[in-house]
């Protein structure tokens, strides 16, 4: 009889790497499953399959070093594809989505134009010479989606580790979005075990000063081996951060790196400091990223404006597909206003 996953499996980011034909039907198949367990009704798990593949199968025709990464949306009423790769980028976009077109000989034709058909949501970006992006996710009909916010991420367990000490939410109010991101110490059961803890105490009251979450928090991980957190407060004007441990939030502003916050000294359910929350401005059209020491912070010192512009469900999957140091657990949060 198989494991019931953990929770904390359960928000996990399935990643397939599509170096072969035969990671098409894998990747097929993760994304049927993932929108079964969703609860994603009717035909849609079959709709997730035929994304994945369509996705998986252009990454083996036309790119290198592609991954498809599989993942519930992170306001969990849905299921989201990306695909992420280092080829030639595609010179004719607008042809490229049209349904049907295809310059790979064989190819059943659907390609990105489906793709675009399919999704109830649908971003690609792509550039000349350094790869194409692209994210599709499928909402249930009667889904409530958030309008103030658009919100992407990966979590990632280390290479060869089933299990994910990292982990991430979102809580939307009337105004304001409220994110955490936490990475439990080291690796494996325990890590997930003390980020599993750490999301449902986030969970109980979100709306809560940072502070007082950190300080929950780091109460409800007394009996774990601890974690770095970070949590994030986004208003229309302004952002909040408060975080302790590894957890760095940066935030992105007119194609430049505007600000770069790291957390305090110290482990949750050990060791806190009186937390500090510290506030900055934001401009409009202003986002944030917010990810554990999984993702190299060297990606911030010079990224590109293209980067920098990119949609949030495609900017959380570039940074883990080019950033991520695979011998830890990685998680990314990206959120822009909508």
């Amino acid at each position: 009889m198989r494991d019931r996953p953990s929770p904390s499996l359960e928000g996990l980011t399935d990643e397939i790497d599509v170096d072969h034909e035969s990671a098409i039907p894998l990747a097929a198949a993760a994304a049927r499953d993932r929108a079964r367990r969703v609860g994603l009704p009717g035909a849609m798990p079959d709709q997730a399959a035929v994304l994945a593949s369509e996705l998986a199968g252009n990454l083996v025709k036309h790119a290198a070093g592609g991954t498809v990464y599989i993942q519930p949306l992170p306001h969990g009423e849905g299921v989201e594809i990306t695909a992420v790769d280092r080829g030639p980028g595609i010179l004719d976009l607008d042809r490229s989505l049209t349904d049907g077109y295809t310059t790979a000989a064989g190819s059943l034709g659907a390609g990105l134009g489906a793709v675009r058909r399919i999704a109830s949501e649908f971003a690609i970006r792509t550039r000349p010479g350094s790869g194409t992006l692209v994210s599709a996710r499928l909402v249930a009909p009667d889904a409530v989606r958030p309008t103030r916010w658009r919100v992407g991420s990966v979590c990632l367990p280390a290479r060869e580790e089933r299990y994910c000490g990292d982990a991430c939410a979102v809580a939307e109010t009337d105004d304001s979005l409220t994110c955490l991101v936490v990475d439990g110490l080291g690796h494996g059961v325990s890590a997930a075990e003390a980020a599993r803890s750490a999301l449902r105490s986030f969970h109980t009251a979100p709306d809560r000063p940072l502070g007082e979450i950190l300080t929950t928090l780091h109460r409800a991980l007394r009996h774990t081996r601890g974690a770095a957190a970070g949590v994030l407060r986004l208003h229309s004007d302004r952002a909040e951060y408060c975080g302790i441990g590894n957890v760095r939030a940066v935030v992105l502003s007119g194609g430049e790196i505007a600000h770069r916050m790291a957390g305090q000294p110290g482990i949750v359910g050990w060791n806190v400091p009186t937390p500090r929350a510290r506030t900055v401005t934001l401009e409009p059209g202003a986002g944030v990223v917010l990810h554990s020491d999984g993702i190299e912070s060297r990606w911030s010192h010079n990224p590109s404006t293209f980067l920098l512009r990119l949609p949030p469900p495609l900017l959380a999957a570039a940074l883990a597909h080019d950033h991520r140091r695979t011998r830890d657990d990685a998680t990314v949060l990206a959120v822009r206003a909508a």
